[in-house]
């Protein structure tokens, strides 16, 4: 997708932030809670239609197999480059970019979704929360002894009575970190076990989740050094050593992801190291010398960031002739027209990227966008009718409300314009400015219209 839309910024408020933290840290649970609320406002995700379908293809028969319901779990990708993942509120995955970039096998990206879907599944993380008040408890309990032995050590000129009230405090927190880290340790042991389940289940290897633990092992031995998930989920080598033992006995241990899936996996990370790194590093990882399609799609990618355009163009004009049939192939070469202001240019390879994928939203998305940006007043009608059945079916994609307001408001229809500006502020969690412009569309909507209601809605929202 074109690069302002590929990282989304989206507002996530202090203390909400600091439960996920909390949740995701295993070894560090106490010591997340004191995470700022004020370094914690945004949380950047990526939106991409290619990205999101492998993720699916990955996590689906996982989730089935879990028995969760696939339509209850989502899947966030995190833009960053350290190899993480969390899971939040039961419903919630979220995964690091780093951790597609990381992967050399799609069976390392699936092990990790399967140990997050075994926490969901486990209901672990409602239950963490009980064992955060529980340890939060033993901490202050501890904290007013060692405070009540200070003051009576102060008021009676006893250094020895200060000093031993300083030893509870300290002796009670580390009490109650221990009390939680054991009960963590319990579950993340639960989450393996349900993964290889699941692994089982639907006939794939558990290879590569073991590949992505010794890796998270080897980098336990120098914290300094190690990924996030490292320390989150903990890996002794006699717990991938015994993990290991249960793996091998599966018939499907020395299974490997079909070439198709395998394929796509490489495009992924090819896509990502395009957007996210910079074009020198790029260069590094795909020189010019590989002629594979994951190296040329980066490079192009690469190019366009780099403002090479000529370039970048030709680089996806190849890939299309190398792979006619895939969409994302087309939807590049758009969204690189549409980056360097060529709309018009832009529309013809959308619509083919479309007709390719027409479930991918994010691309009617895109469609819509580059029909708005031509400025043309004879396609603003096909223009809203793409961003309406878009954001119908992603109503949480703040940028597809406000290309659908800003095609409303060329076409002169303030009210449905002040709609769906209320729709994008809602869409990135600014309640404030949802209802001012909720309340301005519904004063000129019609009363009792589907419009009108849906901005009554939005003035009913809460504060997220």
């Amino acid at each position: 997708m074109a690069m302002p839309a590929f990282t989304t910024p989206v507002p996530v408020p202090g203390r909400r932030f600091r439960r996920l933290a909390l949740a995701a840290i295993a070894t560090s649970a106490l010591i997340a809670a004191q995470i700022s609320s004020a370094a914690a406002q945004s949380i950047g995700f990526i939106r991409d239609a290619e990205i999101e379908g492998l993720l699916a293809d990955y996590s689906g028969p996982i989730i089935r197999a879990a028995g969760v319901g696939q339509s209850a779990v989502n899947i966030y990708l995190v833009s960053s480059q350290s190899f993480n993942a969390f899971v939040a509120d039961g419903r919630r995955i979220f995964i690091n970019a780093g951790v597609l970039m990381q992967a050399d096998t799609p069976g390392e990206v699936i092990g990790v979704i399967a140990h997050e879907t075994g926490h969901i599944a486990g209901g672990h993380l409602a239950r963490l929360q009980l064992e955060l008040s529980n340890a939060s408890v033993l901490a202050a309990i501890a904290t007013a002894l060692g405070a009540g032995a200070m003051a009576a050590g102060a008021s009676t000129g006893s250094v020895g009575g200060g000093q031993a009230g300083q030893a509870v405090m300290m002796g009670g927190n580390q009490v109650a970190q221990r009390v939680l880290l054991r009960y963590q340790r319990s579950e993340e042991a639960a989450a393996d076990q349900a993964a290889l389940r699941y692994l089982e289940a639907t006939s794939q290897s558990a290879k590569g989740m073991l590949r992505t633990f010794q890796r998270l092992s080897d980098q336990s031995v120098s914290l300094r050094y190690a990924d996030p998930y490292a320390v989150s989920h903990p890996m002794p080598r006699e717990r991938v050593a015994a993990l290991e033992n249960i793996a091998r006995r599966s018939p499907h241990f020395d299974k490997e992801a079909p070439a198709g899936l395998q394929q796509r996996h490489d495009l992924a990370r090819a896509k990502l190291f395009g957007y996210i790194t910079h074009p020198s590093s790029v260069e590094r990882r795909y020189p010019r010398s590989d002629n594979s399609v994951p190296a040329a799609y980066a490079r192009a990618i690469a190019d366009m960031r780099s403002g090479n355009l000529s370039r970048a163009i030709q680089g996806a004009d190849a890939l299309i002739r190398a792979a006619p049939d895939y969409p994302y192939f087309w939807e590049t070469k758009g969204d690189m027209l549409l980056q360097a202001g060529r709309p018009a240019e832009a529309i013809e390879p959308l619509r083919r990227a479309l007709s390719l994928a027409p479930a991918a939203q994010l691309i009617r998305i895109q469609l819509g966008r580059a029909l708005v940006a031509t400025a043309q007043p004879g396609r603003l009608d096909e223009a809203i009718a793409l961003l309406r059945e878009g954001t119908r079916e992603e109503p949480h994609y703040a940028e597809g409300f406000r290309q659908l307001a800003l095609a409303y408001g060329r076409k002169g229809d303030i009210p449905h314009a002040d709609l769906a500006t209320a729709q994008a502020h809602a869409a990135s969690g600014n309640a404030e400015l949802a209802k001012r412009f909720a309340q301005r569309a519904r004063q000129g909507l019609p009363s009792g219209s589907p419009g009108w209601l849906r901005a009554g809605d939005i003035l009913t929202m809460k504060e997220r």
